[in-house]
């Protein structure tokens, strides 16, 4: 059996997506996972193949490292009574995986790094760290040795594949991406389309939070009576509020919004759009393409080949709001070009980023 170990899987971010997606599409032969998590925001779920182990996590600054010095104790009895034979860990958080014992063999699920997320992997840098310098050379040593502890890497993009090499690891790295449940995420065209612009995500300075009030700004002097829709949270959402604050008849800022309740929007919404800097390969932008939304992002190395120039989207370069404005502007005047897009968005969803597919690619890497 493989352990697969992530202490948020109740939350609403993107990796605990990602296992949910995982979980829901094993292939029927696999050989049994269990599933060690927290148990905060505990809510019943069920996986064909799947046991779920939960370990209590505190509510304190050491909450992590806690629950890591726990959880270590629970592997070691696992493999030594020879009911698991593979750790799958999944980061960030890092902090639980300095505490896996090296003697049992580990596959890293590498999501994002702190190269990237610092901002420190492109040249020239388009955000500044929310990390010290100090913190932040703690961090990464502290992804190094894990590193030293893993077998083999798995990564989302070739971005992340690079970054994972940029840290001196020389062992086997697969990249397989991130996906959507194609199934969950079907277009329902007798909605009302009341959203023009649907962006969707975590509201920080990497994500784009800044270049996001930019584009609003400049989406509503272009066409003061487009609808926009900012679906989220995060270290911004406060100041992000602020900002907009004037613009409430043309922008909807909704906060949080759990997982179940994201199809409506992607329904509602014309155009998908996105200002992020980093991600890892984002969930909502795999959603909203599987919901037949046409994107417009960034022209970053972590989207290629998911978003196709002119086929499934249009990437642009970074900070340039000017044609991004004229992008989406022109999606919403050519509804015909925009279905085009969201169908060859969609047809790639179900062809290559297809999580029946992806859940095998995975099961793979654990049995080789």
């Amino acid at each position: 059996m493989i352990a697969i170990v992530y202490p948020q899987f109740y939350g609403v971010g993107g990796i605990a997506r990602y296992l949910d997606s995982l979980l829901s599409n094993l292939p029927a032969d696999h050989q049994g996972i269990i599933l060690i998590t927290g148990d905060e925001h505990h809510a019943e779920q069920n996986y064909s193949g799947v046991e779920i182990i939960h370990v209590p996590i505190s509510a304190n600054r050491f909450s992590l490292a806690l629950w890591g010095i726990t959880v270590r104790r629970l592997l070691i009895d696992l493999y030594e009574k020879k009911r698991i034979s593979l750790v799958n860990l999944h980061w960030p958080p890092l902090i639980p995986a300095l505490f896996l014992p090296s003697s049992i063999p580990i596959v890293l699920t590498a999501h994002t790094t702190y190269l990237g997320m610092s901002g420190h992997f492109y040249e020239p840098r388009h955000f500044e760290s929310q990390w010290s310098p100090l913190s932040l050379m703690i961090k990464m040593w502290m992804e190094r040795q894990i590193l030293r502890k893993v077998n083999r890497v798995i990564t989302l993009t070739e971005q992340g594949r690079q970054e994972i090499i940029r840290y001196g690891f020389n062992g086997s790295v697969s990249v397989i991406p991130n996906g959507a449940d194609v199934h969950k995420f079907q277009p329902d065209h007798n909605v009302e389309k009341d959203i023009d612009v649907l962006f969707s995500g975590r509201i920080e300075r990497r994500k784009g939070s800044i270049p996001m009030v930019a584009l609003c700004r400049k989406l509503v002097t272009a066409k003061p009576d487009i609808r926009i829709c900012i679906v989220g949270y995060g270290d911004d959402d406060t100041w992000v509020a602020q900002e907009l604050a004037p613009l409430t008849e043309n922008i909807v800022l909704t906060g949080k919004v759990s997982f179940d309740k994201m199809v409506s929007f992607y329904n509602r919404s014309r155009i998908y759009a996105s200002t992020s800097y980093y991600e890892g390969l984002p969930g909502t932008c795999l959603e909203a393409m599987s919901m037949q939304l046409p994107v417009v992002v960034w022209d970053f190395l972590f989207y290629r080949d998911l978003v196709v120039e002119g086929e499934t989207g249009h990437l642009v370069p970074p900070n340039d709001f000017v044609m991004m404005v004229n992008k989406i502007l022109s999606l919403l005047a050519n509804r015909t070009g925009s279905a085009r897009l969201g169908q060859n968005g969609r047809k790639l969803l179900e062809s290559e980023y297809n999580w029946s597919k992806l859940a095998g690619d995975i099961i793979k890497v654990y049995k080789s």
